[in-house]
């Protein structure tokens, strides 16, 4: 990575408090289209924002979007950019996604903090094997919504 831009982790409480101390602070749900239909998305709407939807890969397949980067920085625009925190379901897709977006951001000799949400959404399966309950955005308490 270059200079300036950085990956670092925060857990979902971690995560909402800098949305909402933070107005240029914004939220890249990378998940994929079923995901957000399905298992629903963050709601931020009482913090006067709205989750970025990009997908990392796209199901069923799960190819990498090869456009990621690019499709970030167009929906963040060109004001000032605050931290970008990336979600995914548990937080591995959402690591990688962010890696990318900062290395993009070096190139261009841009200083951009991006952090992953390491529960994310959902977390990891508690030990009945279903997700959301014990780790994640969900289980925490934290605003959310299904389309």
């Amino acid at each position: 990575m270059g200079q300036g831009s950085f990956v670092g982790e925060v857990d979902p409480d971690e995560a909402w408090q800098i949305l909402e101390r933070e107005e240029s602070a914004r939220l890249v749900d990378v998940r994929t289209r079923a995901e957000w239909n399905f298992v629903g998305t963050p709601d931020i709407g009482e913090l006067g924002k709205t989750p970025i939807l990009i997908e990392w890969s796209s199901y069923p397949d799960m190819a990498v979007n090869p456009a990621f980067a690019d499709e970030v920085e167009e929906a963040v625009g060109s004001d000032a950019i605050g931290p970008l925190l990336f979600l995914c379901r548990s937080g591995v897709r959402s690591l990688k996604a962010a890696t990318v977006v900062a290395d993009h951001y070096a190139r261009q000799g841009r200083s951009v903090s991006c952090l992953n949400v390491s529960e994310g959404f959902e977390g990891d399966v508690d030990a009945s094997g279903h997700r959301g309950r014990q780790f994640g955005w969900k289980a925490r308490g934290l605003a959310w919504r299904q389309f």
